[in-house]
């Protein structure tokens, strides 16, 4: 298959799992569910289930650890993105070419609606699973909660907030995206790697250096791509940082400057693999695709 069949592929098989899981945790309110439903279903690149997937495949996990793993990393991953977009954080009104969630419904329910993903991840990745051992169960929820919160995502999110109108160092820009946007999808590979054999655990390292160098090179092609590409194709407002006057590697180091900096960290990754003895060609050819992409 080609990498588009697959990455097409994993989108329908991911998207299946979280209906699923939407209509076992049905909520006893008919708008909070079509709430949790609209941010978390409509669109996405859905980047992180599959790199959960692609890794976990590599380390030998099985299909069905990797299927909560990859469908509690969107539950967090969309929870975020829904509090991102409210007014009292980035205020926009288009995600993923739709109205953000507190448009298409309304503020309080938007935040609800966050809650209850954030709460389902935890739910998912618990809940008692036969093919994985409990103490490596403990561990996946603790990488999670950690990538999640104040160290992590939310974290990030506040550094972000606090560096409007203001000019960071490229030090302090990689540290806001290392854990506003990286955490998670170093989270999606770190997740992967524990439900697998115990031979991959050794390779633990090094699948979180590639994800780590990825997940700031996939920020780096937001910011340039925020001031390259039009709101139709991006499936959300562009130019939106310049208008917010928030700190990115174009404003910090220019377009060219941008474009060098995602070299240098696409290069990282694939260093970070290379040092893996499996075969890891996949995700070279993902991380290529990823970090050359104009949406």
């Amino acid at each position: 298959m080609t990498l588009d069949s697959l990455l097409k592929a994993s989108r329908e098989h991911i998207n299946a799992v979280l209906e699923q899981q939407l209509a076992e945790n049905n909520s006893a309110d008919a708008k909070l569910q079509a709430a949790m439903r609209h941010a978390l279903i409509l669109g996405g690149k859905r980047v992180r289930p599959f790199l959960t997937y692609s890794v976990g495949a590599i380390c030998a996990a099985p299909e069905q650890v990797l299927d909560r793993a990859a469908a509690a990393i969107e539950c967090i991953h969309a929870y975020s993105l829904v509090h991102d977009d409210l007014p009292a954080m980035d205020d926009d009104d288009l995600r993923r070419g739709q109205p953000t969630c507190h448009r298409a419904f309304d503020e309080a329910t938007a935040i609800l609606a966050g809650d209850a993903l954030q709460t389902l991840a935890f739910e998912l990745l618990s809940t008692p699973q036969p093919e994985l051992r409990a103490e490596r169960q403990l561990l996946m929820l603790q990488v999670l909660a950690y990538a999640s919160g104040s160290r992590g995502m939310c974290g990030g999110q506040a550094l972000d907030l606090a560096a409007t109108n203001a000019q960071l160092s490229e030090a302090e820009l990689e540290q806001v995206h290392v854990l506003k946007t990286g955490a998670l999808i170093t989270a999606a590979v770190q997740l992967a790697v524990l439900a697998g054999s115990d031979d991959a655990q050794q390779y633990y390292d090094d699948f979180t250096d590639f994800a780590t160098w990825l997940g700031l090179a996939f920020q780096v092609q937001d910011d340039i791509l925020d001031v390259t590409s039009s709101t139709e194709t991006l499936g959300k407002t562009n130019g939106k940082d310049v208008a917010a006057n928030k700190s990115t590697y174009v404003q910090l180091l220019g377009l060219k400057g941008a474009q060098a900096k995602l070299t240098q960290l696409h290069q990282k990754a694939l260093q970070a693999l290379h040092r893996i003895p499996y075969n890891t060609q996949l995700l070279e050819n993902f991380a290529e695709q990823l970090l050359n992409r104009d949406y």
